[in-house]
């Protein structure tokens, strides 16, 4: 059975309401915008999203933000966005901050059938409010359970048609954790390529991770914060 399919609404087709979705990227480097698009454009709703942060005010995530798509962001990181922060100071959007490293660590256990683990990282904090604390080696733990999607939707640079992915440096950031921790995982991807164009010992994903494929049909590279070099003195 083939997995790829021409554009990112087919791919998404079975979508529905209520869906947990992870989402790649960082920022705006190596999101999945014409899966994004093609959420908005499908009307799910209460969408809990997974992703590091939402994007900017203008893109990414963001887009399922101003159509009240989504229920609950799961995230570490709320600033460059201001309606992902009104909407969350306003009590109209359910928000779960967590340490970006305990995000990152929450998803790779989804992922490895990891279903929980514990770390010091929040002890003592709101972090730790509700949950099993632990105390090992004189320590103190919070128990943290793994995150796992119905979906994952993730960018990579290059993929075979058997789902083998290839990233291209910062676009790596959450992808691959994503890719692993999602029932259905579908890939966007710059290039599209045949079985066995790719090096195998520069494929970061393998393909028994992803389910769909599809080639972008007009990828872009957004700047999230433009900084320049000051004149020497």
């Amino acid at each position: 059975m083939s997995k790829v399919f021409t554009d990112a609404r087919s791919a998404l087709f079975d979508l529905r309401d209520g869906a947990t979705i992870l989402a790649g990227g960082f920022g705006l480097c190596g999101i999945p915008e014409e899966c994004i698009f093609a959420i908005r454009d499908l009307g799910v709703r209460s969408l809990t999203i997974v992703s590091n942060n939402a994007g900017t005010t203008d893109h990414g995530l963001v887009h399922l933000l101003k159509t009240g798509q989504i229920r609950k962001m799961v995230s570490s990181y709320v600033g460059e966005n201001e309606i992902f922060e009104r909407q969350m100071l306003a009590g109209d959007l359910e928000v779960e901050l967590l340490p970006q490293g305990t995000l990152a660590e929450r998803i790779r256990a989804g992922g490895a059938g990891i279903p929980a683990f514990y770390t010091p990282t929040g002890e003592g904090t709101v972090v730790a409010e509700g949950k099993e604390v632990r105390e090992f080696e004189g320590r103190r733990y919070v128990m943290e359970r793994a995150i796992r999607g119905d979906f994952a939707i993730i960018y990579a640079h290059r993929g075979d048609r058997l789902g083998n992915l290839v990233y291209r440096k910062t676009a790596r950031n959450f992808n691959p954790l994503m890719a692993m921790a999602g029932r259905i995982t579908v890939a966007e991807v710059e290039h599209l390529v045949e079985p066995g164009q790719l090096d195998p010992d520069e494929v970061h994903t393998p393909a028994i991770f992803v389910q769909r494929i599809f080639e972008c049909q007009k990828p872009t590279k957004y700047v999230e914060r433009r900084t320049f070099r000051g004149e020497a003195s």
